[in-house]
């Protein structure tokens, strides 16, 4: 065994590596990126599995094109790995529900890491939810060990069943460092061999039926497993607590202090696999006067464990107030549901910090795109400027006060055509590069389509950066011929310098097209400051 530091993120990366990884894809989204970062950077040092393979390392598109790269990796024999954020596994969604039902060749592994608090996030959505949506097995390690650990136990798992395995950790493991230890060596890649020709990866509706009665028949396997894997400590029958994930160590960082205050441990059941192990919970529940289930994000386990009919026990926890519904947990909150005083800290200074919003960089060329096209629209009292999400979301905030929506990816085009065609002029959607090729493109197909009164603004800084500089999956040069080839006209396309020395130039443009009747892009060329001091630096 070899010992290491490692992020959570990290520590999968490796796990996956270890377990003879072929293939993995990804789009970037904090808190993910690390595990492609770190794939990217191991396979560049010259990293290889056991057998001296190398492995393909990819950013893709979008978290779909991604879950579809990973499925054909699979289909080939071959273990693959395919990770995002929780609101990606949203863009998957389609590979992601009907990969359970196909016929899983080689391994395939879905890491979605979930942002309780939503540190940098528009949603708290807890992808638990969607794994039992699918009926597709879930792994929530508790620590970075098991972030190791389970990668490895979810490809073989994936395998034996013939299912994709989704990993969820969350942000606070994902981005917190711990002692890992790791295999010497791990495991060759599989050889390519291509899936059975049983029609078991054409889902067509005769076959999906049938699919589908499979995956059913294969719950009662999965509950079991999750079962032998759910660790129950029956000790005071006054209270049981449950935890889920990373929530244990918040649990176990008060332990202690409970014990010392109450004489005993409560019974404890730990879940760290699911479907939800109905039979622990029945047993833990047996035993005691009350239970407390301790779980960061939704109430999973709760709302199951509480059902739509009275339960025999008072079950505590996020629906009852013990615990917030919102937010991340952390050892503070539990202690509070555990009936803890409050521990005694350093008193806070009388004067609060002045706040701090979110800006961005000096030198960004955002800051001038907005400029410019804050200047155009003052002949025109009536707008819509809906944005996207990226660095340029913060042009909603002082002092540029430039955007007037953000939803989700890809629905600046979206919500801007919509505006157009219920008669709000003009309309304008900003939108980055990366998320121009991530999910922009079919909307501006639409517009075309349809010849939507709108002006598309491509803030184009060469990168993916609000995700921390990332490669955009298409070079910049392409992305006007892109753009005509989708049908906007030619004279209609305009690419701008995004800075200061043009702000003339680019406020004429925009004008001129705002004043076009017709679907009309802008495109605004600047590197990102960021990225370039990054490139410096290699």
């Amino acid at each position: 065994m070899n010992t290491e530091t490692l992020m959570g993120d990290e520590a999968i990366a490796l796990g996956a590596v270890h377990a003879g990884l072929s293939a993995a894809f990804a789009y970037p989204g904090t808190p993910s990126t690390e595990i492609m970062e770190t794939l990217q950077a191991m396979a560049e040092k010259g990293a290889t599995t056991a057998d001296g393979a190398k492995f393909v390392a990819q950013w893709c598109a979008n978290e779909k094109t991604a879950y579809e790269s990973a499925l054909g990796a699979s289909y080939a024999g071959r273990r693959a790995l395919v990770s995002m954020k929780h609101v990606g596994l949203n863009v998957a969604a389609d590979p992601f529900v009907n990969s359970a039902l196909i016929r899983i060749h080689g391994g395939l592994v879905v890491v979605v890491a979930d942002d309780p608090g939503m540190h940098s996030s528009q949603d708290e959505q807890d992808s638990r939810a969607l794994a039992a949506f699918a009926r597709m097995p879930c792994f929530e390690p508790a620590d970075q060990q098991e972030a190791y650990d389970m990668t490895l136990e979810a490809f073989e798992f994936s395998e034996r069943h013939e299912v994709p395995v989704l990993i969820r950790i969350t942000t606070r493991l994902a981005h917190s460092r711990a002692i890992v230890k790791t295999a010497a060596k791990g495991r060759a890649q599989n050889p390519v061999d291509k899936a059975p020709q049983d029609m078991s990866w054409i889902l067509m509706p005769a076959v999906a039926r049938k699919r589908w009665k499979i995956l059913l028949g294969k719950q009662a396997e999965f509950r079991d497993y999750a079962e032998e894997r759910s660790p129950l400590a029956p000790a005071s029958k006054k209270l049981g607590v449950v935890t889920t994930g990373l929530a244990l160590q918040y649990y176990r960082e008060n332990l202690e202090d409970y014990v010392a205050a109450n004489g005993e441990a409560p019974s404890h059941l730990h879940i760290g696999h699911y479907p939800i192990p109905a039979a622990k919970l029945r047993e833990l529940c047996a035993k005691v006067e009350k239970v407390l289930v301790i779980e960061d994000g939704y109430p999973v386990v709760e709302e199951a464990l509480r059902g739509v009919l009275p339960t025999p026990i008072p079950v505590l926890g996020k629906m009852t107030g013990e615990l917030p519904l919102d937010g991340e947990l952390n050892p503070d909150l539990v202690r509070a549901a555990l009936g803890l005083p409050e521990r005694e800290g350093v008193p806070a200074p009388s004067l609060p910090p002045p706040g701090r919003p979110p800006q961005l960089c000096v030198g960004c060329p955002h800051a001038d795109s907005f400029a410019a096209l804050k200047e155009a629209l003052l002949e025109y009292p009536t707008h819509a400027v809906n944005s996207d999400i990226g660095c340029y979301t913060l042009g909603a905030l002082a002092p540029y006060n430039a955007i007037e929506s953000c939803v989700d990816m890809g629905a600046s085009i979206g919500m801007a055509r919509g505006a157009a065609e219920a008669g709000l002029r003009p309309t304008v959607a900003i939108i980055g590069d990366s998320t121009f090729y991530h999910s922009g493109m079919t909307n501006l197909v639409d517009a075309v389509s349809h010849a939507t009164n709108t002006t598309v603004y491509i803030l184009d800084n060469q990168t993916t950066g609000m995700t921390g500089a990332q490669p955009t999956i298409a070079p910049s040069s392409r992305l006007k011929n892109l753009v005509i080839g989708l049908g906007v006209e030619s004279a209609h396309v305009r690419v701008l310098d995004a800075h200061k020395r043009s702000h003339e130039a680019s406020v004429q443009a925009i004008k001129e097209e705002l004043a076009y009747a017709g679907p009309s892009v802008i495109i605004g060329v600047r590197v990102c400051i960021e990225a370039y001091k990054k490139e410096r630096a290699k």
